[in-house]
């Protein structure tokens, strides 16, 4: 079956069983703040279970966009190492807000697996929260599973929640697959819960939300107690189409063969790097389709971390110029009639990534340098432990971020020395505040204070255009307000929205000219 047939069977199943077939939310958590991107399916739900908005249906099934790249959620690290997690991923599920509870979840996820997508009876294992004794009846009693295939297991494992600091949370049970002893660790005693290998993976988490985690830590019970359930759409794919690993079935591997096009590296020779562009360039698609765009903070920073990382990887492919934005086209021909957001946006995703590529092709290939001169010399010294005073040099000098090089020189079996740096970074803040006799507004001379506050912040649209036209707002000379300047003269100028991209992280200022109807000006 292919990643479009089983979404759609899912779907289909669950509204013949009188579920509303809600879209996808947004990356972006519509209502919840706490959270920094949709992690779950259920995130668009939360307030259904606690009763704090009326319920317009008791039943829903959805496919959810999820991304785990941030947060409390975060699988980035993961990514490419192991055969099964993703940063973005569809989320299926089924939900029930104060309707039917454990029997029938259960039930339905069985007929599902065995009946609709005929996976082996004696191949699933299930398992259950460590106290949950009613579950593990029904899946006996019931279901038929034997007891022996019926894993107890802890909190870390088996109890789900909440999706943020506060909300709906609960006992869970989740079914694996056995993947057979070829992927095992060898111990007779392997099961679900087992940390030593893959040859169990779980595919379907089913949560039997009932408390409502409080700030202060407490847990009442849910008003809405019901079924929230999570199944990997790309694990479930991989399942079904005999692969070994969620990258090669047919929602992602079409990226890899498009990034194996522009390289003369081979996927079957190194297939890590392939594998997080390929994740990578999926999260980046739908990160800016949603509206997120690069930045130095929140959502828009961990987007620019993935695009840095990939691009990181790139080079270990000899993919020195930018090639990122080149495979997003098969990220939106694999997914766009089902997320037509993809379609509408796909020239601006492009743009976006280009552009960011381009900015940071220059630190990309200088930090490198740095780093590799850095680990023959650690090398040579019998030495595995990067300094922090290096690496802040690296960042401050050469605006090469911390945890870029913190990936990289984990990666080749070096220790961050995180708490050096962190010493180096306090120093540094302190030079700056002795410098400026304050800091933030209060450091900005008075004339750049008033303009600001006369006329705003001005709109950055360099990832939409390159050129436009412009209001003066306001110009600076010699740190006074002017109403024009002279040919050679030097001189800031504030406009309502520009296209030049201000030099920030390492990445150098743009660079272009100013025409007027009186002259024209090198910025």
């Amino acid at each position: 079956m292919t990643s479009d047939d089983i979404r759609s069977s899912y779907l289909e199943f669950f509204r013949q069983r009188d579920h509303i077939v809600e879209r996808s939310d947004t990356i972006v958590p519509s209502n919840d703040p706490s959270l920094l991107f949709t992690s779950a399916g259920m995130v668009q739900f939360k307030p259904y279970y606690t009763g704090e908005v009326p319920i317009p249906y008791r039943r829903a099934t959805t496919s959810q966009k999820c991304l785990r790249a941030g947060g409390k959620a975060n699988d980035l690290d993961e990514v490419g190492k192991t055969s099964r997690h993703l940063t973005f991923f569809e989320m299926l599920g089924n939900f029930s807000f104060g309707d039917y509870f454990k029997r029938e979840a259960i039930a339905w996820a069985w007929e599902y697996s065995t009946e609709v997508m005929k996976l082996d009876p004696d191949a699933i294992w299930v398992s259950v929260y460590e106290d949950d004794d009613e579950a593990a009846e029904i899946w006996e009693k019931e279901i038929g599973i034997p007891p022996a295939k019926i894993a107890r297991l802890g909190v870390k494992d088996n109890f789900w929640g909440p999706a943020g600091d506060t909300g709906a949370c609960g006992p869970c049970s989740e079914l694996h697959i056995d993947r057979g002893e070829a992927m095992g660790c060898g111990r007779p005693e392997c099961a679900p819960g087992c940390e030593e290998c893959e040859r169990f993976l779980e595919y379907w988490n089913l949560v039997f939300p009932q408390y409502e985690q409080q700030s202060d830590g407490s847990r009442p019970p849910l008003k809405n107690r019901g079924i929230d359930t999570g199944m990997g759409l790309e694990r479930l794919a991989a399942l079904l189409q005999g692969k070994d690993n969620v990258f090669d079935t047919d929602g992602i591997y079409p990226i890899i063969e498009a990034t194996q096009a522009l390289t003369k590296v081979k996927y079957v020779d190194s297939p890590v790097p392939f594998r997080v562009i390929a994740d990578h360039a999926r999260a980046l698609s739908f990160m800016i389709a949603d509206g997120i765009l690069p930045g130095n903070e929140g959502r828009g920073y961990v987007e620019r971390r993935l695009l840095r990382r990939a691009s990181r990887f790139g080079r270990e492919l000899g993919l020195d110029k930018p090639f990122l934005h080149d495979i997003t086209q098969t990220v939106t021909d694999i997914m766009g009639h089902h997320y037509p957001e993809l379609v509408e946006k796909c020239v601006q995703i492009e743009k976006i990534i280009l552009t960011e590529e381009k900015r940071f092709a220059s630190t990309l290939a200088r930090g490198m340098d740095l780093l590799d001169a850095l680990f023959e010399r650690l090398d040579k010294a019998g030495e595995k432990l990067v300094s922090g005073d290096e690496l802040f040099r690296m960042h401050d000098t050469f605006g090469f971020p911390l945890d870029l090089a913190t990936d990289i020189a984990e990666d080749r079996g070096y220790q961050v020395d995180h708490e050096g740096f962190e010493t180096e970074m306090a120093k540094q803040r302190q030079r700056a505040r002795t410098a400026w006799a304050g800091s933030g507004e209060e450091a900005l001379p008075p004339v750049h204070r008033q303009v600001r506050e006369e006329v705003g912040s001005t709109e950055f649209i360099g990832y939409d255009e390159h050129t436009c036209q412009a209001t003066i707002r306001a110009i600076i000379r010699n740190n006074e307000r002017v109403q024009a300047v002279a040919e050679g003269d030097e001189a800031e100028v504030v406009l309502d929205k520009t296209p030049f991209y201000a030099e920030s992280g390492g990445q150098v200022a743009d660079t272009g000219t100013l025409d007027t109807a009186d002259g024209s000006a090198h910025v």
